[in-house]
């Protein structure tokens, strides 16, 4: 089974460990390696199986793959650190926001690099990660990347030009889901509703819709459309959407975090 070292162990670490555990990864397959102590200590409470250590270079030495999920301005320490003990053939698969494939070959020459962005759902198994390969990763390379984080959620591909617009989709897209959830909340408050009747309501009313979407075979449009009758309620709640620009708001919101994601990674 194919070894994997985690470069960082928070809550996006924790996650793709745990998914890879629940997947059927070895707990003596994976590393992973937290210079804080006290994350340390939580780390090796509730994994007790999979070794944890202070240092990227104990971590990295054997694994087929080295997962990097650490913060953005750390990424050239950490891989430094690691890189003299990092087998010659290991994929680096980066999901450090910003950080783009030629600062990250620069950083472990020769090796295959893939990066990835992913989004918070995978702390729940339900993410959507998109991946770009790095100038001498194949196929195989990408199948593997597939292969690591497909056990929290859904991966697609694409160029690496385009993962600033799946930044500004997707991977922040949570965030918009949770203000539109705040805001039925709120509504659901202000026509009379108890605060946790509206709370229960705008959870699930949220889950079914995305369920639908998920597994029917109609798009949004046509879901949509089934719901909305001639002068009924939905119609008329629509169209007050629509007079206040909800559709060109979400269409700002993603132009606008994409654009924020190409600045950061000029930097």
């Amino acid at each position: 089974m194919v070894g994997v070292a985690l470069l960082g162990g928070g809550r996006m670490g924790e996650a793709l460990l745990a998914g890879l555990l629940d997947a059927g990864w070895e707990p003596d397959v994976c590393a992973v390696a937290e210079v804080d102590p006290d994350r340390r200590r939580y780390l090796e409470e509730h994994f007790p199986e999979v070794r944890i250590v202070p240092s990227p270079a104990w971590a990295v030495a054997d694994s087929e793959v080295v997962l990097v999920a650490v913060k953005p301005g750390e990424v050239s320490e950490v891989l430094a650190g690691a890189e003299p003990t990092m087998p010659a053939d290991a994929l680096v698969l980066s999901i450090a926001a910003g950080v783009t494939i030629e600062t990250l070959e620069k950083c472990v020459p020769g090796r295959p690099v893939v990066r990835a962005m992913p989004n918070t759902p995978a702390l729940v198994r339900r993410g959507a990660a998109a991946i770009s390969g790095g100038s001498t990763a194949d196929d195989t390379h990408l199948q593997l990347a597939e292969e690591v984080l497909g056990s929290v959620g859904t991966v697609v591909r694409v160029d690496e030009g385009l993962l600033d617009a799946v930044t500004g989709l997707s991977g922040s897209g949570p965030a918009y889901v949770f203000l539109m959830a705040e805001a039925l909340v709120e509504a659901g408050v202000l026509v009379g509703l108890p605060r946790e009747v509206a709370v229960t309501l705008t959870v699930q009313t949220l889950l079914g819709a995305a369920t639908l979407l998920d597994e029917g075979a109609e798009g949004a449009e046509a879901l949509r459309a089934a719901v909305t009758s001639p002068g009924g309620t939905s119609a008329a709640g629509l169209q007050a959407l629509e007079n206040h620009g909800f559709r060109a708001a979400l269409l700002d919101a993603v132009s606008e975090a994409t654009r924020r994601s190409r600045q950061l990674g000029d930097r």
